[in-house]
C-alpha cells in the first residue's frame, strides 16, 4: 500500500517504543499506524519477519494479505474487531488479531494457527473419504452383475482417487476380463491374454498378496494394454493394488495419474487400499451370487416341469404354479416319457409330494428320477410302484406322494391309456359331447405304508376326447366371491365340460386360468394340470350346443 497524499514522508515509528503490554509477548506483534508505517515490532515478531523493521511501509515487507486487511481497517471499511484475518506467512498459517491503541496505532497479534488449520483439513479430507467409501459401498451393492461392479468400481476410481484406473479380474483361462476408463471418458471391457508379471507387483496383487509402495513401480514400465484409450499421458504416478474377496481374491486395481499432476500420497495410496477393500467384497459377491445362480439354474432345470408337445401321434399338455409366486418349483410335478417308438407305451406321470417349497421339490427330484430309472419295469405299474415305495422308505425323509400314472399308446385314430392312481384324485375324461368321466382307480399313498395297494383303469379316447389328470391344488384352491369357497370337482367338472372337443394345450390353460381367477389374491398350494388328448380326425357335429362324434368310449377296471 501506497502512502497517501496526507502521509508523512516515512513512518514515525522510529520515535515510538513498544509498549509494555506486548513487548514481551510470546506472539509476534506488529505495531502499525493509521498511514500504513510499521511503528514497532516485538522479539518474536522479528524472528518471523525479519526484514520488519520500524519505519518500514507495512505494504512492503509484509504478505499482500495483512498488508490489506490493514488497509480496510484505516479506511473505515472494517472494524478492529470486526472477525479474524489470517493468511500464510512462509510455511505456516496465521490469525492476525488487531487491536487498537490510544494514539490511534493498530496493534497486531500474530497466532500461529497451523496445526488447527491441518488438523481441519484432514478431518474435512476423512469426511469426503468416508463420504467417497459410502457411495462406493451403496453403487457397488445395489448390483449383484458382476460386470456391472466391475464397471462401476473403475468409473468411480477414475472420478475419486486418480485419472484413470483399470480393474483386472480373475483370469478365465489364459485371458483376463479388463475394466478400463479415465476420468470423464467412456468405460471399455475387453477380455485380453496379458502377462501381469509386466507390471510391477500385478502379479502378487492377483494373488491377494499386499501392494507394493508406489515409489518401487517405474511409470516407464506400464505396458499399453494397462493404459485405458483415451488416457492422457504419459503416466507419471501408479498404484497396484489387490481387490481382496472372500476367501479368493476378486481381482487387481490399477489407479493412473498423467506426469502431469501430483504424484500419489501415501495418504492416498492407503485410501486406495481401503476403497479396493470395499470393491473387492462386492466383486467377490457378485461372483459368488453368479456361480449360485448358475447352480441353481442348472439343477432347477432338472427340477421345473418340461414343456410338452405331441409325442407319437397324441396331444400333451402340462401346467404347473408353485404355491408362492417367488418360487418356480414346488411339491407338484408332472413328466411324459415316450417309448422307443410307436407300438411302445408313453409313460405319462403326475404327482403331489406332501408340503410345499424347496424340500418339497427336492423330493419330486428324487422321486422323477427314480421313475426314470424304472422305465424298463413301466409296462406294470403295481411294481413300478411298490419300487418306488421302498425307495422313499429307505430314504430319509419323512415325506408321502400321491401319483398317477398313465400308459398311452394310439391305435388306429384312437388312444388307450391304463391309468393306476395311488392316493391321488382320479383322473377325469371329458367326452366330445361335454360328459365328463372319472377313471375308475383308485390307490393308497406312496412312501407312507410299507406296500402300495393300487387298481388300473383302461380307457379308449376318441378323436377330439380328453383325460385330463390334476393336483388337488386346483380342488382346493380357496376363493370365490367371500373367499372361502372350495373350488371343488364340481365346477371343475363344470369348465371341463366346456373344454369338450379344445385341444390339450387350451383345456390346462383354461383351468389354470379359471382357477387363479377363483384364487384372487388369495393363498394357494401348488397346482399342476396335464392333458392327453387323441387328436381330431373326421368331420364333428353340433348337438345342442355340444361337440359330437360317432366314436364310443368305456371304462375297464381292474385290480392292480
Amino acid at each position: 500500500m501506497a502512502p497517501s497524499s496526507s502521509s508523512p514522508a516515512s513512518p514515525r515509528g522510529a520515535a515510538v517504543s513498544v509498549g509494555a503490554a506486548w513487548g514481551n509477548a510470546p506472539y509476534p506483534v506488529l505495531v502499525v499506524d493509521r498511514d500504513g508505517g510499521v511503528v514497532d515490532v516485538n522479539d518474536a515478531g522479528r524472528s518471523l519477519l525479519p526484514h520488519v523493521s520500524s519505519g518500514d511501509w507495512l505494504h512492503e515487507t509484509v504478505p499482500a494479505w495483512l498488508a490489506e486487511a490493514h488497509r480496510r481497517i484505516t479506511d473505515g471499511m472494517t472494524r478492529p474487531n470486526s472477525g479474524r484475518r489470517s493468511g500464510p506467512i512462509g510455511d505456516r498459517t496465521f490469525d492476525a488479531h488487531p487491536t487498537a491503541t490510544e494514539e490511534g496505532d493498530i496493534v497486531w497479534w500474530l497466532i500461529d494457527d497451523t496445526d488447527r488449520r491441518l488438523a481441519e483439513q484432514a478431518l474435512l479430507t476423512e469426511q469426503e473419504r468416508t463420504g467417497v467409501l459410502a457411495e462406493v459401498s451403496s453403487a457397488l451393492l445395489s448390483s449383484l452383475n458382476v460386470s456391472r461392479c466391475m464397471e462401476v468400481t473403475a468409473r468411480m476410481a477414475a472420478d475419486h482417487l486418480a485419472d484413470a484406473a483399470v480393474v483386472i479380474a480373475p483370469p478365465r483361462g489364459r485371458r483376463y476380463p479388463l475394466t478400463q476408463v479415465h476420468s470423464g471418458g467412456p468405460v471399455t471391457q475387453v477380455s485380453l491374454a496379458i502377462d501381469p508379471s509386466e507390471v510391477p507387483g500385478l502379479a502378487e496383487a492377483l494373488k491377494g498378496f499386499p501392494p507394493v509402495p508406489t515409489r518401487w513401480i517405474n511409470p516407464d514400465d506400464i505396458p499399453e494394454w494397462a493404459v485405458p484409450p483415451g488416457f492422457v499421458g504419459p503416466v507419471g504416478s501408479v498404484i497396484i493394488t489387490p481387490l481382496p474377496g472372500h476367501g479368493v481374491p476378486a481381482g487387481a486395481l490399477i489407479l493412473l495419474r498423467s506426469s502431469t499432476e501430483r504424484a500419489f500420497t501415501e495418504g492416498e495410496e492407503v485410501f486406495a487400499r481401503l476403497f479396493a477393500a470395499r470393491a473387492g467384497a462386492a466383486l467377490s459377491a457378485a461372483r459368488m451370487y453368479a456361480e449360485q445362480a448358475t447352480i441353481t439354474s442348472t439343477l432347477m432345470r432338472e427340477l421345473l416341469p418340461p414343456t410338452l408337445t405331441r409325442v407319437q401321434g397324441v396331444e400333451y399338455a402340462g401346467s404347473y404354479r408353485a404355491s408362492r409366486d417367488t418360487e418356480r418349483v414346488g411339491g407338484d410335478f408332472y413328466d411324459v416319457h415316450p417309448g422307443s417308438d410307436s407300438s411302445q407305451e408313453t409313460l405319462v406321470v403326475l404327482g403331489d409330494v406332501a408340503g410345499k417349497g424347496l424340500d418339497a421339490a427336492v423330493l419330486t427330484g428324487k422321486i422323477r428320477n427314480t421313475l426314470h430309472a424304472l422305465l424298463p419295469l413301466a409296462g406294470d405299474h403295481q411294481r413300478v410302484l411298490n419300487l418306488l415305495n421302498s425307495a422313499l422308505l429307505t430314504s430319509h425323509h419323512t415325506r408321502f406322494a400321491t401319483l398317477v400314472l398313465a400308459s398311452v399308446r394310439r391305435r388306429a385314430g384312437r388312444v388307450s391309456l391304463r391309468v393306476t392312481c395311488a392316493g391321488h384324485p382320479p383322473p377325469l375324461i371329458v367326452r366330445r359331447d361335454g360328459t365328463v368321466e372319472a377313471a375308475q382307480s383308485r390307490g393308497t399313498l406312496v412312501g407312507a405304508m410299507p406296500t402300495v395297494t393300487a387298481s388300473t383303469a383302461d380307457a379308449v379316447l376318441a378323436p377330439g376326447e380328453t383325460c385330463f389328470l390334476y393336483t388337488d391344488g386346483i380342488t382346493e384352491a380357496r376363493g370365490g366371491p367371500l373367499g372361502d369357497e372350495l373350488f371343488g370337482e364340481r365346477r371343475l367338472r363344470q369348465v371341463l365340460s366346456e373344454c369338450a372337443g379344445l385341444p390339450a394345450e387350451a383345456v390346462v390353460e383354461r383351468v389354470q386360468m379359471l382357477a387363479v381367477q377363483w384364487l384372487g389374491g388369495g393363498r394357494h398350494d401348488d397346482m399342476a394340470t396335464l392333458a392327453v388328448s387323441a387328436p381330431k380326425s373326421g368331420a364333428l357335429q353340433m348337438v345342442n350346443g355340444r361337440v359330437r362324434g360317432n366314436e364310443s368310449t368305456t371304462w375297464r377296471g381292474r385290480k392292480g
